[in-house]
Formats: C-alpha cells, structure tokens, sequence
C-alpha cells in the first residue's frame, strides 16, 4: 500500500512525483539499472528516450521478480548524466508510474561513458501479492527463477 502525504506548507510539485509517501508491507530495493540489454548484456546504444525505456524495463523486471511492479514503487532514484534531458524522462517516467506518484530524487551524475540515466527503486510486495522467495547462494531469487 502507498499513500500520499503531502501538506499546503509546501511548495506544489513541479514534476510527477509526490512529496512524501507512507508505505505499508515489505519492500524491496532495487539498485541502479542502466540502459544494458538483458538479452545480450550489452550497453543499449541510442538516443535518451531509447537508453531510458531500457534502464525502465530492467527495473521493471526486477520488480516483477520480486511480486510486484511499479505501481508499488513509494521512492525513485533518477539519475541524469545531462539535465536538459530532464522534461523528456519526465515523460517516460510517466508512461511507467502513475499517480499517486512515487517520492522521487533526480539528479545529475557522472555515469558510465555514453551512459544517459541510471534508475533505482524502493517498491512494496503486497502481501498476497508476495512470491515464495528462496534464499541460496547468498541471494533471494524467485522461484521462477532458481539458480544453480
């Protein structure tokens, strides 16, 4: 569950996010994912809008992994290497989250060579929602996708 907190003591927000959110349930952390290729392991190649879908959709697979998805998220971390790239993420962003938006951070950062953006998430597991989680080897994969 996420819900929106927010207050007139504040400036409105300027871009889809939400100043504040309370999240309920266990959550997951997704760490950054840049724009590489999860079918060839190599680094996306391309415009900004191209790069970002990629770092997007491997973040949205991680979530999907974990038992749930970006409807969930309650906190997303952007990171730019050009901020003139900043109203088109703002874009894309918006074809991936829904209101009420997520707690957001973008900043510009020193990434990778020809890296455009990087992305990371904190998102809830409903309860029901939640997949048996197997640890092994140090990791917790789903059991859709047991590692040997």
């Amino acid at each position: 569950m996420r819900k929106q907190i927010t207050t007139k003591n504040r400036a409105k927000a300027i871009a889809p996010y939400s100043p504040a959110i309370l999240a309920d349930g266990p959550t997951v952390y997704i760490s950054g994912q840049i724009p590489v290729n999860p079918e060839t392991g190599e680094f996306q190649r391309g415009s900004f809008r191209e790069q970002a879908k990629v770092a997007f959709n491997n973040v949205g697979a991680l979530l999907e992994a974990a038992g749930t998805s970006w409807e969930h998220a309650v906190k997303v971390g952007i990171f730019l290497a050009d901020l003139k790239n900043f109203a088109e993420m703002n874009e894309i962003y918006k074809e991936y989250l829904t209101e009420p938006y997520p707690a957001r951070t973008t900043i510009q950062a020193v990434l990778p060579p020809n890296v455009a953006i990087e992305v990371d998430c904190i998102a809830v597991i409903l309860q029901k929602q939640a997949p048996n989680l197997i640890i092994g080897s140090g990791e917790i994969i789903s059991e859709n996708e047991i590692k040997l």
